[in-house]
């Protein structure tokens, strides 16, 4: 595969470098989208719990 060069403007810092700044921020966005998913899920599963499992009753 052959990479193309990218032109680079005065003054703007090298791809590489904006890479660098991007990766060391981290995975906020990935770990707050994950933090909600599963407080939905969580939160289904309390709500299937208290609203059709414990109204049913005791099974006998």
């Amino acid at each position: 595969m052959i990479e193309t060069p990218v032109p680079q403007q005065p003054g703007a810092p090298a791809l590489h470098e904006q890479v660098d700044e991007i990766v060391r921020r981290g995975p906020c966005g990935a770990l707050a989208l994950a933090g909600i998913a599963t407080a939905i899920v969580v939160a289904l599963w309390f709500a299937f719990y208290f609203l059709v499992f414990l109204p049913r009753g005791v099974i006998q």
